[in-house]
């Protein structure tokens, strides 16, 4: 179960701090206002202007996992991500938790379960057992098999479980895992380097309290795998910026809408080599209108890959960092609860650099354009700056291809007769146990989790996030717990189920 870690820093440097211990009506009461906790030191590199409560989701042990010599995807990134967030001081303006694992059981909510037990079971000195399960769950060569792979997906849909969770239970107004993203991954089959859909996890979970959920995809490559997973319903518009045309997936052709009751719920936006930041948003601001007036979402889930920036290793496009972060800047303003995930991203320095500045942006946080020194510092050589610069390289999005391709969504989007009427049932449980109150306080144990529902009432700083000696930007330390099993005295399932059932029987 989630534990919380909120890092509070005074005037003066500190070595190290006592747990602190909040209730919620304290947090409440300082982000219903905007206002900084008592005791913050405002970093010098920020100016803060919002007052959007944010929820950010990162597990230590997730740049531990390694898919393999030459291979592109790092995991790594995320924990740079992370750094940099510590550095610039971005921390201590959100709530920052460690998510509980994703279980099998939660998994299979989506994925079959011959293909979990197969993450589950395979290991790089097994795979001579399972040569047809190999080739039967794509698992080998794109999507390799490493240490940990299946404790990897555990964590990444983890975090977006529990980001959704969170947005659930109106705890915050955006929730952020740069885990996460992982879009490409079937039902019953590891692609693009992808094995578990936690997006399709976070989706189902979001589905439990909102009638109509828009998902929203700015990786290069088309979400193919979130796509397929609700192509056939009007609850979920799928809405997909990626190049086209002779690269993987292969898949998002304009023409591909929907089928069923989800006809028309499919939007792809098919783009060519070296888009622009202002053509990027000439196309995306008002295709994201017309959706946003036409399917009316109660909840959006933007996924934020990085490998359409400029200079990506396996990218083609001439984003940066600005025209990136754009897109999620322009949906924050529809004021609406929103999930931002990771995604692709193989410049892992990019990466790093543009997930902390889309941070920033969902702070409404002004950050400085010289990198605070940091544990990788010497990966942003040779300037050591936040921003990139575009490439030459020539924009094959002409003027006409943009309005020819807009013109189709449009038309496709005024087939959506009004907003999908929905026959709401008695809310299923969160995905994530709940513990009760009594028994998580009676037995605290700092080495083992507890609900978010309780981890939100007992925030307690036991290092996770604190700074060194020197407040104002050198090195900022973060300590990573060791996976604990869940809490031994939870109450029992089914008890917590007839309790649910006899609360809805009393309010119908």
């Amino acid at each position: 179960f989630a534990v919380v870690f909120t890092a509070f820093t005074s005037a003066l440097p500190q070595l190290s701090r006592p747990p602190v211990i909040f209730n919620d009506s304290y947090f409440q009461g300082i982000f219903s206002v905007g206002g900084p906790v008592p005791g913050w030191c405002e970093d010098m590199a920020m100016r803060s202007h919002g007052k959007t409560r944010i929820a950010y989701y990162y597990d230590g042990d997730v740049g531990n996992y390694y898919y393999g010599q030459g291979h592109p995807m790092k995991p790594h990134r995320i924990r740079m991500t992370h750094n940099l967030l510590l550095n610039y001081g971005l921390y201590r303006k959100m709530e920052v938790y460690r998510p509980q694992v994703a279980s099998f059981e939660e998994m299979t909510k989506y994925h079959s379960d011959d293909y979990m037990s197969f993450l589950k079971n395979i290991r790089p000195d097994n795979m001579a057992e399972y040569n047809k399960a190999l080739q039967r769950f794509n698992v080998g060569e794109d999507c390799p098999v490493f240490d940990g792979l299946f404790e990897f997906c555990q964590i990444s849909s983890g975090g977006s479980i529990a980001a959704a969770t969170k947005v659930n239970k109106k705890q915050t107004d955006i929730a952020i895992n740069w885990m996460g993203g992982l879009h490409h991954a079937k039902k019953s089959e590891a692609s693009g380097f992808c094995y578990s859909n936690d997006i399709v996890l976070a989706i189902l979970e979001l589905l439990k309290h909102h009638q109509r959920v828009l998902y929203v995809d700015i990786d290069i490559h088309h979400g193919d795998g979130v796509e397929e997973a609700f192509y056939t319903t009007d609850r979920v518009m799928t809405c997909s910026f990626h190049k086209y045309g002779e690269y993987f997936p292969g898949t998002g052709d304009l023409r591909d809408i929907g089928a069923g009751r989800g006809k028309h719920y499919a939007v792809n936006c098919p783009l060519r080599d070296g888009i622009d930041d202002e053509t990027y948003e000439h196309v995306f601001q008002p295709i994201m209108e017309k959706v946003m007036h036409s399917f009316q979402p109660s909840a959006i889930v933007l996924q934020c890959g990085a490998d359409s920036l400029t200079g990506d290793r396996l990218g083609c496009f001439n984003l940066t960092l600005r025209g990136h972060g754009k897109c999620a800047e322009y949906l924050k303003k529809f004021n609406l609860p929103m999930l931002m995930l990771g995604g692709g991203g193989y410049t892992i320095r990019n990466v790093a650099r543009c997930w902390a500045f889309e941070t920033s942006v969902a702070l409404d946080t002004e950050i400085a354009n010289e990198l605070p020194y940091n544990d990788y510092f010497e990966y942003y050589g040779p300037d050591f700056k936040l921003h990139i610069t575009p490439s030459n390289m020539t924009n094959q999005n002409t003027a006409d291809y943009i309005e020819k391709i807009q013109m189709k969504i449009f038309e496709n989007l005024r087939n959506i007769p009004h907003a999908p009427s929905v026959q709401m049932q008695p809310i299923k449980d969160d995905s994530i146990e709940l513990v009760e109150d009594s028994i998580a306080r009676d037995s605290a144990n700092p080495d083992r989790r507890f609900s978010i529902r309780d981890s939100d009432k007992m925030i307690e700083d036991e290092g996770e996030f604190y700074d060194g000696e020197k407040e104002g930007g050198d090195h900022r330390n973060e300590q990573c717990y060791k996976r604990a099993a869940e809490h031994p005295v939870a109450e029992d399932v089914m008890v917590k189920k007839g309790r649910t059932e006899m609360r809805v029987a009393e309010q119908t």
